[in-house]
């Protein structure tokens, strides 16, 4: 729809025999040819835009056709930005992980979950340590524990050849939390300026 320029019909591109006509002000002037339409919109220097292609039959409306492109732009330019897009990130652990590693990890992924993402928790096994399989299954249920607050598990985990994986996804709730607490920190940089030169 961002393409209104090319797929948008505007004065002599529209091509149906007859058309319904809006005038500018909202009232309809009824089933006319596009032609006897178009010398009506040109008489008030306006233009006549096709705003219904597949009505029966099509219908158009008298109008600035430049200023209604960008507020059609700027509408969906607006809906773009309300649109989340998630993305997957992924924390890897191996299973002798140590715990000033996990809590490095658990911040990321907490971090991740309140932008809005998905997060992948991966545990990668090597050579004889896929036996144990329920030390990463230790560490993956520790890491959606420690997540409750901030996550929700959107997949168990499930060992796949060489690695056991478990998928957080955030809790709606949480996501808006962090950009406010961000804002705070700098408000006390002045106030301890101002302390320093009364001393």
């Amino acid at each position: 729809m961002i393409d209104n320029k090319q797929t948008v019909r505007i004065n002599d591109r529209i091509r149906a025999k007859e058309v319904r006509v809006i005038d500018d002000d909202g009232s309809q002037l009824g089933i006319m040819p596009p032609a006897q339409a178009l010398t009506l919109a040109e008489e008030k220097g306006l233009d006549l835009v096709e705003i219904a292609p597949t009505a029966d039959p099509p219908v158009c409306r008298i109008m600035n056709s430049g200023k209604w492109m960008y507020q059609q732009a700027k509408r969906e330019s607006e809906a773009r930005k309300h649109q989340r897009h998630i993305q997957v990130k992924e924390i890897k652990f191996r299973p002798k992980i140590d715990d000033h590693d996990f809590t490095f990890k658990r911040r990321n992924a907490e971090r991740f979950l309140q932008e809005g993402n998905k997060v992948k928790a991966t545990v990668i096994f090597r050579g004889r340590e896929a036996v144990h399989s329920e030390i990463g299954r230790r560490i993956l249920d520790r890491f959606a524990q420690e997540l409750e607050g901030a996550g929700i598990v959107e997949s168990s985990p499930k060992h796949e050849g060489m690695t056991m994986v478990l998928v957080l996804s955030p809790k709606k709730d949480v996501a808006p939390a962090k950009p406010k607490a961000a804002k705070k920190a700098p408000k006390a940089a002045p106030a301890a300026a101002s302390n320093q030169n009364q001393e």
